[in-house]
C-alpha cells in the first residue's frame, strides 16, 4: 500500500517492531529531547509519546532514525530510483516551457501521476480556525542553553514570488509568543531566496508550516532538489504517486491534505529579530543571528492530530539516516553531469556538509580536480567544505579504505587544493565568517606521468588465483 499519512506510518512501524509507545507522562520541556537522543544513539526504535505534560497532543520521534524505517517509509530499499526517475524525466524530448501542459502528452502519462491532485477537502480540514496559538502544540526545547522552544521538523511551504514554483523546507522555528516565531532559512536556501524577493517588493510572503504527513513528502521537504522543480512533485515522484493538496483559509498557498497540522501566516522579512542559540547539528550552539519574524494567522488540523518532531546534535542522530538516503538518491544526478563518478559519500560524522568523498574512473590527468570543481558549482553541494577524490577500486563508504588511499595515493603539496573565500554553509562553527570560508580539495587517485608521477607505479599485493581457489574449495575443511 501507499503510506499516506503519518498514522500509515505508524501502523507499518509497529508491525515491522520499528516503534516503541511510551504510556507515562513526560515534560516536552528537555525530557523528551534527551530520551529521544539517548534512543537515537543506542540505535533504538521510533518513539510515540502518548502523555505530554500539558497537552492533549501525542508526539512522534525518531521516525526517520534508521536505514530500515526510511524503506519502510519511502516504500523502497534502493534509493538511487528516485535520483534516476529524475534522470529519466530529462531525457525525455520535451519542449521548452511545457511542463504545465505535460497531461496533454500521452507518452508522459506514467509521470503525469506524480503530479499534485488538488481536492476540496482532506484530514487537515477536519478543524480550521483563525484563531491559533502556538502555545497549544507540544513544542519542544531541546537543549538546556536554547533560547526557548523550536519547531524542529516543520515543512515550511512558500512558493516563488514570480515563478509560483513551489518549495518546501526545513527550517528550525524559534518561538516568540503565541502567534510569532523567528524563521532560520539560511541565506543559500530557496525560502530565503522567496523572502529576499519579496522583502525587495515591500512585501511579506504568505507561508505555511506543515506538521506531518505522508514520508515522502517530508523526505522531499529537506532534500536539495534541482532547481525549478516543485517540491510537491519531486514527493509524487519519490512515491510514485501524486500527493493530494487543499487550499489553506487565510493564505493563498496548497499544502497536504494528509498533513496533521498546517500553520498559517507570513514572513516579514523587514521584521528581524535575535534568533538563537541553538544545539544544532554541528554539535555547536548555534550563535545569536537576526532572522525574519513569522506571524501565525490560522491552522488547520484534524480531529486527532500527532505532533511531529525531532532532535539535533552531534552525530549520528536522526539527520544523519535521511542525509544518507538524501545522498544515493542524488548519486543518479551527479553521474548525470560527471560519468565519471562511481560513487558518493558523505560521511554521517561530518554533518554531510563537512566532508564528501568521491570515487571515480580515471581516464586523463587533473580529472580529480575536473570533478571537485563541477561538484561544487552543483546546488548545495556549493556549501560542502571538503572533498576527498579517490580511484574507483576504493569503497567510498569504508573508512578504512579510504584513509589507505588517502595516504598511500595522495602528496600533501601536490595533491591538495585550497579555495579561500567560498560559500560554506550558515551553521559551519569553524568558517572565520559566517556564509564566506575556504574549501579544501585532496586528490587520492593514483598519479601518472603527466601528473608529474617519475616514479614506477608500486604494484599492489593480492592472492594469486590458484591458491584463492584452493583456500575457496578447502575452506570447510579447515574448521574455521
Amino acid at each position: 500500500m501507499t503510506i499516506e499519512s503519518i498514522s500509515d506510518f505508524i501502523e507499518e512501524l509497529e508491525k515491522n517492531n520499528e516503534l516503541k509507545r511510551i504510556k507515562v507522562e513526560v515534560d516536552p520541556n528537555l525530557e523528551i529531547a534527551e530520551i529521544m537522543r539517548r534512543q537515537m544513539y543506542s540505535n533504538g526504535p521510533a518513539i510515540l509519546f502518548e502523555n505530554v505534560k500539558g497537552f492533549d497532543v501525542p508526539i512522534l520521534a525518531n521516525a526517520f532514525g534508521s536505514m530500515k524505517r526510511l524503506e519502510i517509509g519511502l516504500e523502497m530499499t534502493d534509493f538511487q530510483e528516485i535520483g534516476q526517475r529524475i534522470v529519466d524525466m530529462t531525457k525525455l524530448d520535451i519542449p521548452s516551457g511545457i511542463f504545465n501542459k505535460l497531461k496533454k502528452l500521452p507518452e508522459l502519462s506514467k509521470m503525469t501521476e506524480s503530479f499534485p491532485k488538488l481536492e476540496t477537502s482532506g484530514p487537515v480540514t477536519e478543524i480550521t480556525s483563525n484563531k491559533a496559538s502556538f502555545d497549544d502544540l507540544p513544542i519542544l526545547k531541546s537543549w538546556p542553553n536554547d533560547a526557548g522552544r523550536f519547531i524542529t521538523l516543520g515543512l515550511v511551504a512558500t512558493s516563488h514570488p514570480e515563478t509560483k514554483i513551489r518549495n518546501l523546507g526545513v527550517f528550525r522555528m524559534q518561538i516568540i509568543d503565541s502567534t510569532h516565531a523567528l524563521m532560520h532559512w539560511q541565506k543559500h536556501k530557496r525560502g530565503a531566496h522567496h523572502s529576499d524577493i519579496s522583502k525587495n517588493k515591500g512585501e511579506k510572503i504568505p507561508t505555511a508550516i506543515i506538521i506531518g504527513g505522508d514520508p515522502a513528502t517530508i523526505f522531499s521537504s529537506i532534500a536539495p532538489v534541482p532547481e525549478g522543480l516543485d517540491k510537491y512533485l519531486f514527493a509524487g515522484i519519490t512515491r510514485k504517486k501524486g500527493i493530494k493538496m487543499v487550499k489553506c483559509n487565510t493564505i493563498d498557498l496548497e499544502v497536504p491534505a494528509n498533513a496533521e497540522i498546517v500553520l498559517e501566516g507570513y514572513v516579514d522579512p523587514s521584521d528581524l529579530r535575535d534568533e538563537g542559540p541553538f544545539g544544532d547539528h554541528t554539535g555547536y550552539y548555534t550563535p545569536v543571528e537576526q532572522y525574519p519574524t513569522f506571524t501565525l494567522t490560522g491552522i488547520m488540523k484534524r480531529k486527532n492530530p500527532i505532533y511531529v518532531t525531532t532532535v539535533v546534535g552531534k552525530p549520528i542522530l536522526e539527520d544523519a539516516y535521511i542525509g544518507k538516503v538524501i545522498e544515493r538518491s542524488f548519486l543518479p544526478l551527479i553521474r548525470m553531469f560527471h560519468p565519471e563518478v562511481v560513487d558518493f559519500s558523505m560521511p554521517a560524522a561530518g554533518w554531510f556538509q563537512g566532508l564528501a568523498i568521491i570515487s571515480i574512473k580515471k581516464r586523463y590527468p587533473g580529472q580529480a580536480k575536473k570533478v571537485m570543481m563541477g561538484l561544487w558549482g552543483m546546488g548545495q553541494l556549493s556549501l560542502t567544505k571538503m572533498f576527498l577524490v579517490v580511484d574507483d577500486d576504493i569503497n567510498v563508504h569504508d573508512m578504512n579504505d579510504v584513509i589507505w588511499a588517502l595516504t598511500t595515493r595522495a602528496d600533501a603539496s601536490r595533491d591538495t587544493i585550497i579555495i579561500d573565500n567560498a560559500p560554506t554553509d550558515t551553521l559551519d562553527p569553524a568558517s572565520p565568517l559566517v556564509n564566506l570560508g575556504s574549501k579544501l580539495g585532496i586528490d587520492a587517485t593514483q598519479k601518472t606521468k603527466e601528473e608529474g608521477y617519475e616514479r614506477e607505479i608500486q604494484q599492489q599485493v593480492g592472492v594469486d588465483e590458484n591458491t584463492k581457489n584452493l583456500v575457496d574449495s578447502r575452506w570447510s575443511s579447515y574448521g574455521l
